[in-house]
């Protein structure tokens, strides 16, 4: 049977192959964080969200512990999503500024938005068997979305994925390129372009690392290229 973004929604959901992770994510959603106490967690992985017919695939690294494994959608409920969520309305591909949670009325146009990492890991840091256990997941959503002309991975660790992934996704090796903010590759003729942007972390953004203007504007560039890759790819 072919495969649907719905088919790996089930399977993201329901995935208990890192146990590591697993008993994290339930521990997290067990204890709570103060603020969240009367919340029931979600506590299991987490899904991709968007558009199934976006042009483009934004990319972050896994859920916050507190952010998209208490509420069960990505990039939503925390100090990240909040920054991303602002920056995705302001270019146009979000119907609210907000990312609060599930049933909250957000919307994506254009914009499919998944993770590296389906499930909350300690310290942010998945290890290298647990990233292998879960990429398989993004070569099938990038497989599965078909109008997709742009993948934008946030950080260098959601860069290096989406290389790995594109290569089995469609079966062609992508020369390794360093990651910058702003940086472009194109994963081959026919394929989408990969951008790079810094992580929306607190880290970043309070630092003034990556700025509300920065993303808007690598936003816009991205859309612009849609037009012409060819010279997009060329010119960053």
């Amino acid at each position: 049977m072919p495969d649907t973004l719905d088919r790996v929604r089930s399977e993201v959901i329901a995935c208990r192959r890192c146990p590591r992770l697993v008993r994290y994510r339930e521990r997290v959603a067990r204890e709570k964080k103060r603020e969240f106490r009367a919340e029931t967690y979600w506590g299991q992985g987490v899904p991709g969200f968007g558009d199934p017919h976006a042009r483009l695939v934004a990319v972050g690294l896994a859920p916050a512990a507190h952010g998209s494994n208490r509420t069960g959608r990505m990039f939503t409920g925390d100090r990240s999503a909040a920054f991303l969520v602002r920056a995705f309305h302001a270019a146009g591909f979000a119907s609210q500024p907000t990312s609060l949670h599930r049933g909250d009325g957000l919307r994506y146009d254009d914009l499919f938005l998944t993770a590296a990492v389906r499930c909350a890991p300690p310290d942010n840091r998945p290890l290298p068997a647990e990233q292998a256990n879960c990429l398989p997941y993004l070569e099938r959503e990038l497989a599965v979305l078909a109008n997709v002309r742009a993948v934008l991975a946030l950080g260098g660790f959601a860069w290096d994925a989406v290389l790995r992934a594109a290569a089995r996704a469609y079966a062609r090796e992508v020369p390794k390129t360093p990651f910058a903010h702003g940086a472009c590759v194109a994963l081959g003729e026919g394929r989408p372009l990969l951008w790079a942007s810094y992580h929306p972390s607190p880290q970043n953004t309070n630092t003034g690392k990556l700025t509300h203007a920065m993303l808007v504007d690598l936003l816009r560039r991205i859309r612009a290229s849609y037009g012409s890759p060819e010279s997009a790819a060329a010119g960053s």
